[in-house]
């Protein structure tokens, strides 16, 4: 089978972004691939999947997960300037990975949040787009995808929201959203 890199983009307000993109690099880390994933936006929390992810990878290393972010971006916890040089940070490292070839599938998750609260541009990920080797998947998560990396997409999934537990009281619960 010919290896075709595809960009693929997860989006919209509903939940299942970051999960259908863990879902795949389950999947393609069973297939042999070697899997990077940074996290724009999530810090600090002990999410299920870091659990899952490091058992993965002491199984033999193809598998990562690096949580670059500092958490929720409207809280008191961490100035802007913080922000900024953790998205800066983060989109150094996606750039790097993205031109070392050390991996298969690189998902950027959140990427699109980080450009919609205005911590890295639509420009920084169209070039992040624009130095992809053509054999590397990439994916990238959140809501409001910019229209220039949908346009830039191979795929492209939008997540809507129908119902939510939240509108009946129901608080987020372990396991399922975090």
């Amino acid at each position: 089978m010919e290896k075709h890199g595809l960009v693929i983009v997860h989006t919209g307000n509903g939940k299942g972004k970051t999960t259908a993109a863990l879902g795949l690099a389950v999947r393609a880390w069973g297939d042999g691939f070697r899997v990077l994933i940074l996290q724009f936006i999530k810090g600090g929390w002990k999410y299920g999947e870091l659990k899952t992810l490091e058992t993965l990878a002491a199984a033999d290393g193809r598998i990562e997960i690096r949580q670059c972010g500092l958490g929720f971006t409207n809280t008191d916890e961490h100035e802007q300037a913080e922000h900024l040089k953790a998205a800066a940070e983060a989109l150094a490292m996606a750039k790097e990975a993205i031109t070392s070839g050390k991996y298969d599938l690189v998902i950027l998750d959140e990427i699109n949040y980080a450009v919609k609260f205005n911590l890295i541009t639509e420009a920084q990920v169209l070039d992040l787009l624009a130095c992809r080797p053509p054999e590397l998947h990439l994916v990238l998560t959140g809501r409001d995808a910019a229209p220039g990396v949908i346009d830039k997409a191979d795929l492209v999934t939008e997540m809507k929201e129908i119902k939510h537990p939240y509108t009946q009281g129901i608080k987020a619960q372990l396991g399922i959203e975090f």
